[in-house]
């Protein structure tokens, strides 16, 4: 990036660390092998960054990132004066 824009590496660092940026710290997406993807791309960036008047621009994700799992055990019998309990998978991450 600092070559590209004929700075300093230095002062790219500084200029993250003054706006708080991490790039490297982000993780990749896989970008599509379509011919088609750059005008595409395009198309769905200039939505956001000039969107004509009065429109309603919508993203929809086909894959969730959230899944919801079945539990490995039932739930545990309940005690007088206790409310029913479940177990949670032990070594998957929970949030």
């Amino acid at each position: 990036m600092a070559n590209v824009a004929g700075l300093a590496v230095s002062t790219v660092q500084k200029i993250w660390k003054t706006h708080g940026l991490a790039p490297h710290r982000w993780r990749r997406s896989k970008l599509s092998n379509d011919p088609g993807f750059a005008g595409k791309l395009r198309d769905v960036v200039g939505l956001y960054v000039s969107p004509p008047a009065h429109a309603l621009v919508l993203s929809i994700d086909r894959k969730s990132e959230i899944h919801a799992l079945d539990r490995t055990q039932p739930g545990l019998p309940l005690k007088k004066g206790r409310g029913a309990t479940m177990t949670r998978r032990t070594g998957v991450r929970q949030g």
